[in-house]
């Protein structure tokens, strides 16, 4: 469990927040509902086969991605690999989610030059307006490469 993952957790149970949370899916499915109906027959080989090792496994068998230390690269193994129809290379898209930043936690929006997320980056989704104010452009595929390399945890990944 990411660090992230554990405050968000104990806030939402001391504030008394009882709706779902949703959890970001691997990027080949066409219906949610599948998760939750034919996962439970399954013995995780997404999770087994992806190499960059983001994709696990919640209680109730179904999988959802964390980027506490690579991206996802879109290799298709995790489609392939399913049995069950759930995952689906016809379903291929982007991940579900968007990537911003915190200017506040952010170094180089706070005049340190900072290209950490920069680098990682395989789409060239990430500008530097005047060597400092990184911002997200429209190339990004929400791969999450970025999210484990920043030092200070700037960026965010929302869930659509």
């Amino acid at each position: 469990m990411q660090r992230r993952e554990l405050f968000s957790s104990l806030a939402s149970s001391i504030k008394g927040d009882k709706k779902q949370e949703k959890v970001l899916r691997p990027p080949y499915f066409g219906d949610e509902s599948l998760f939750q109906s034919e996962c439970s027959k399954c013995d995780a080989k997404c999770a087994t086969v992806c190499e960059e090792e983001i994709i696990k496994i919640a209680d109730d068998k179904t999988p959802y991605i964390v980027f506490s230390t690579n991206g996802c690269t879109y290799c298709d193994k995790c489609a392939i690999a399913c049995e069950f129809g759930v995952l689906n290379l016809k379903d291929k898209k982007i991940l579900n989610a968007t990537i911003t930043i915190d200017r506040q936690k952010c170094l180089s929006w706070n005049h340190t030059m900072c290209f950490s997320c920069k680098d990682p980056c395989l789409d060239n989704a990430i500008d530097f307006a005047a060597m400092f104010m990184p911002v997200i452009n429209d190339k990004c595929t929400a791969c999450g490469f970025c999210i484990s390399r920043c030092p200070t945890d700037a960026i965010d990944i929302k869930v659509l």
